[in-house]
């Protein structure tokens, strides 16, 4: 079974459809292990406790600079003994210190179809308000292993859903969150943790199923 920590700043959408996911066994050889939150009133927490799972927080505010946080960051997963990071609408940017010692080992979650509209200052509605400037007919989520370069790490998982005529922001968004993000995390989570994903350079091979 793969330990893993769920990494949570707010509501925890995208952490109930890991655990739904996993108590309908869609998410196989997985521990949920911890639910660590950069904020302490983070409803996420809730949904873990609810759920049966440790939680934990890191609170960002209470640290004078981000590689203060990391450095506080990786001494949790390290003293949780844990393999397999997922960000699920966390909202720090993780830096080298986790980065380094999870190297492919994180799951990262973003509302587009990257590498359109992603990056730095890329995110929540501003992401669907720039695909609505832009006029695209489709638009989706991708399931990736976080890197240093915000948002463009190896692509684990991609889904599309069309963009509707009257559609806004709020809309997009929500169309893509439970038709995309709901579905490819928690399948991008079991792929790891049934050992199938490879990574060679930028490229994610996904091997067949054992029997």
């Amino acid at each position: 079974m793969v330990r893993t920590a769920v990494l949570v700043s707010g509501d925890g959408t995208n952490l109930q459809a890991i655990i739904n996911a996993h108590n309908y066994g869609k998410i196989k050889n997985c521990h949920l292990a911890a639910v660590i939150s950069s904020k302490p009133n983070a409803f996420a927490l809730t949904r873990a406790r609810n759920a049966g799972i440790p939680t934990f927080v890191v609170n960002y505010a209470n640290f004078t600079s981000r590689h203060a946080f990391n450095e506080a960051i990786l001494e949790k997963l390290r003293s949780l003994d844990i393999e397999l990071v997922v960000m699920a609408g966390f909202l720090v940017v993780l830096g080298s210190p986790v980065l380094e010692a999870y190297e492919n080992r994180i799951i990262n979650i973003h509302p587009s179809l990257v590498p359109a509209f992603c990056g730095e200052g890329f995110y929540g509605i501003r992401v669907h308000e720039e695909a609505l400037n832009f006029g695209v007919k489709v638009s989706g989520a991708t399931a990736h292993f976080a890197t240093a370069e915000a948002d463009m790490g190896p692509i684990i998982l991609q889904k599309a859903v069309p963009v509707l005529e009257g559609d806004t922001p709020k809309m997009l968004q929500k169309r893509i969150m439970e038709e995309c993000e709901w579905k490819i995390l928690p399948e991008a989570v079991s792929l790891y943790c049934e050992g199938r994903l490879e990574v060679v350079g930028r490229i994610v091979h996904i091997r067949e199923a054992k029997e």
